[in-house]
């Protein structure tokens, strides 16, 4: 098989060869890091990829038999493999424990063949003193998005079809718009953070994936998903596979469609026109389209931003004393350093105001939008934005309160549903005047993905976008 056929297929077509005997799962490893070899080197996106991959265990089995995979390195875990959370702070750490999410993956047949790229702790965009600078494949000046920067570069230029994203205000899907992929964020609950970060961030944050492929998607879904002990409740489970939604009626949805910003930052022309396309598709669908008003106050939103931060903080003090580093300029990044001061002196009674917040947010949304079946929004109001500035940990100059203020902006969209618990997907259905990728989001009621794995199979066959390619891309010629 040659380096571009392989980047072609999506993870389940690559499963279907391995099944079929048609290439052996070891084959698929080489050509991951023959693809590996020929691109990273120009995006940054896999901060290592491992010098034992040939060999890693998956299962001969299951929907992904053999698929290369690659781990975001931030929330899952291996046992004994470095896990950096991409921060000096961490460098050399090795967990004790695989994750639940990392055990389901080998038990479904993925091979992970390494870590990608994430800026420090998570928090801003695609750069970090540790990792260096992760590009976008479409544009090599341009931010890959944050925090599941490495793995949706990765993925976008063909080094892997799937790799695990989290998303605890954006992260899965912000990239997932910005590299043109399909970016689902699940219900709260659905997937275990287990064995130690069961709803984690006060419940705001998951983990999944980025692929390329809604089947892809769906199976992902079937893979990951479900309770294990120690998780803080269990949500409803679903009927039948989500990979059998994919042959399921759609039925007429009542659908509410956001055309305005959420917060003082503009919708850029491209991304509203994204959004009218979507909404008249899903009219010629045969669904009752009607546009809703903002379901929160952007303010409140910006508090509960804060309010998190700063919760974080102490957090970070215990994770200093327990590598036995201290917080500094040589351990951390600027802007975090700078978050953690903001936070760490408030008082203990703050807490209680974040909960307060968060459920007054839950809802006031919950109220807004109960009566539709999905709601489509923006992914994102803009396309990737250029490299540097004020959206990343490692800018000097950029203040804790400026560098929240301007992600709450950012992610008005977003934050929200990591708030409320309910799926959202970003989907590659948009480009800009000058190609860049446009994600629309489609949100559902909380525990329903099913109706999601719908919804986006009608908008993927309606407008397919397979055949896109950056202009970096495994295999390419012209590389």
């Amino acid at each position: 098989m040659k380096l571009l056929e392989y980047a072609s297929y999506d993870a389940t077509g690559l499963a279907e060869l391995v099944n079929s005997r048609e290439i052996s799962a070891v084959e698929l490893v080489q050509l991951a890091r023959d693809a590996h070899d020929h691109i990273n080197p120009i995006i940054n996106a896999v901060v290592e990829f491992y010098d034992d991959a040939e060999s890693v265990s998956g299962s001969g089995t299951g929907p992904f038999a053999g698929v290369p995979f690659l781990r975001k390195d931030l929330d899952p875990s291996e046992a004994g493999r470095i896990k950096e959370c991409g921060s000096r702070l961490f460098v050399g750490y090795r967990p004790t424990v695989d994750s639940y999410f990392i055990q389901r993956a080998r038990a479904a047949g993925l091979r992970v063949l390494g870590r990608t790229t994430t800026p420090e702790l998570g928090i801003g965009s695609s750069e970090s003193a540790l990792c260096g600078v992760t590009r976008n494949p479409w544009d090599l000046d341009r931010t890959s998005g944050g925090s599941s920067s490495g793995s949706a570069a990765a993925v976008a230029a063909g080094i892997v079809p799937i790799a695990s994203g989290s998303d605890g205000g954006g992260s899965i899907r912000e990239p997932a718009s910005f590299c043109s992929l399909v970016g689902l964020n699940p219900s709260r609950g659905r997937v275990s953070g287990g064995p130690d970060h069961q709803d984690s961030g006060l419940g705001a944050v998951r983990n999944f994936v980025l692929c390329r492929s809604v089947r892809d998607m769906a199976a992902a879904l079937d893979v990951f998903s479900g309770p294990h002990p120690g998780d803080p409740f269990i949500i409803v489970q679903p009927a039948r596979p989500y990979v059998s939604e994919l042959s399921q009626r759609t039925g007429v949805m009542r659908v509410g469609v956001a055309r305005t910003s959420w917060s003082p930052v503009d919708i850029e022309p491209d991304v509203m026109d994204a959004v009218d396309f979507t909404a008249r598709l899903l009219e010629e669908m045969g669904h009752t389209v009607i546009d809703i008003d903002a379901p929160y106050v952007f303010e409140d939103a910006l508090n509960i931003w804060f309010g998190l931060t700063s919760l974080s903080s102490g957090s970070l003090e215990v994770s200093a004393r327990a590598m036995g580093r201290s917080l500094n300029a040589d351990t951390v990044e600027p802007v975090t350093l700078k978050l953690n001061e903001y936070g760490k002196n408030l008082p203990l009674s703050y807490s209680r105001e974040v909960q307060e917040a968060l459920r007054k947010m839950r809802f006031q949304v919950g109220e807004a939008l109960h009566s539709f079946d999905v709601v489509v929004t923006p992914t994102m109001p803009n396309v990737a934005f250029p490299l540097g500035g004020i959206h990343n940990t490692t800018n000097p100059t950029t203040s804790a309160e400026d560098f929240t203020i301007t992600y709450a902006g950012l992610y008005s969209h977003l934050q929200v549903f990591n708030i409320t618990g309910q799926p959202s997907v970003s989907l590659p259905l948009a480009q800009s005047t000058d190609g860049l990728p446009i994600g629309i989001q489609i949100v559902g009621r909380f525990g329903d993905e099913a109706t999601l794995v719908r919804i986006a199979r009608d908008l993927e066959d309606a407008i397919p976008w397979a055949a896109r390619r950056p202009p970096v891309f495994a295999g390419a010629s012209e590389l």
